[in-house]
């Protein structure tokens, strides 16, 4: 069942050229503020897409959002929806947004929430009951829409929260920490349900902090930090190669032979990072290096070690996971194993 709109209850959409969402030079600063909380941002969400904003607290991702969802205004620059103002009616008309906070009410059933707001949103008789009947549908909760709200799992209270937000059959969906306090098996579940939106022709704007499901569902990302964007806007695997290698090598040594050649290492231009680590027994390490270019730098990185006396027991390289590229454009970088 598909949450179908009257033709002319809603606005229509803007040409195809225009994007989903866009953000042209916006700063915006809180009053009394020393710093903007969003520096000179310009970033473009495609339609059909999913779009995932990432960065560390007071990052300024949620005053982003903010803007974005028209709760407030930039102080510079121009944010657009579909084209759109997004304080404007026909902007708000074409938003469904799912906050962190469940912002259900316990006490009533998950139909009785889905009915509140389709009355809010102006429908009335048959065509709110058809509606509510198909964002149960669309949750996956018929099965206990008589069932109050309060008794759900986190699972299941994001669901009713997304298809709350797909009552009106919104076109762009923005999900603000989309799985937040739910277990493995609801994440999952979770995840087929945001990326069904995307099938259907739906754009998801969604904020993380986790890594693993950013990098499994966004087709795009932006990594925010200090207002600004910290790395070009790019798929999760063309961000992990331009991270490039991560290699970690057993090694044997003394510690000053170690550190010298570290040092070393460190001094070459295709080397970003090394990190050394004691082993499980003495005089054993485990290094760990982030370089530009997987090809000819692992020889290298050999090279550099055996030239000062580092004996290798074992080598291995791979790419750079989402949370190295993560915390390396956000200033706080540390190889991991």
């Amino acid at each position: 069942m598909t949450l179908a709109t009257p033709r002319a209850a809603w606005p229509t959409l803007p040409a195809p050229a225009a994007p989903a969402v866009s953000l042209a030079q916006v700063t915006a600063r809180y009053k009394g503020a020393e710093r903007a909380s969003v520096d000179r941002l310009s970033l473009a969400v495609h339609r059909g897409e999913i779009f995932g904003l990432l960065g560390p607290n007071g990052s300024g991702k949620t005053t982003t959002i903010n803007m974005i969802i028209g709760l407030m205004a930039p102080s510079r620059g121009t944010v657009q929806v579909f084209g759109r103002d997004p304080a404007s009616e026909a902007a708000r008309r074409l938003m469904g947004v799912v906050t962190q906070e469940t912002a259900l009410y316990e006490r009533l059933s998950a139909r009785d929430n889905l009915a509140l707001y389709a009355a809010l949103y102006g429908y009335r008789g048959q065509q709110k009951r058809q509606r509510v009947a198909a964002a149960l549908q669309l949750a996956d909760l018929a099965q206990v829409a008589d069932k109050r709200a309060g008794t759900f799992s986190g699972g299941m209270a994001r669901r009713l929260q997304i298809g709350r937000a797909l009552l009106h059959s919104p076109q762009l969906v923005v999900l603000d920490e989309p799985t937040l306090g739910v277990d493995p098996v609801q994440r999952a579940d979770l995840w087929n349900h945001i990326r069904a939106l995307r099938d259907a022709g739906k754009t998801v704007l969604l904020t993380t902090n986790v890594m693993d499901e950013a990098s499994a569902l966004c087709d795009r990302i932006a990594i925010i930090h200090g207002g600004r964007l910290a790395a070009p806007v790019d798929t999760p695997a063309a961000l992990q190669r331009g991270r490039g290698a991560v290699i970690t090598v057993a090694a044997e040594a003394d510690h000053d032979d170690l550190a010298k050649a570290c040092a070393v290492l460190d001094a070459d231009p295709d080397v970003t990072d090394v990190t050394a680590t004691r082993g499980p027994s003495p005089g054993l390490y485990q290094v760990l290096v982030t370089a530009g270019d997987a090809g000819g730098v692992t020889g290298k990185v050999i090279m550099h070690l055996t030239a000062g006396g580092v004996v290798i027991r074992d080598v291995a390289t791979r790419t750079a996971s989402l949370d190295e590229v993560f915390l390396a454009v956000t200033g706080s970088f540390q190889a991991a194993s």
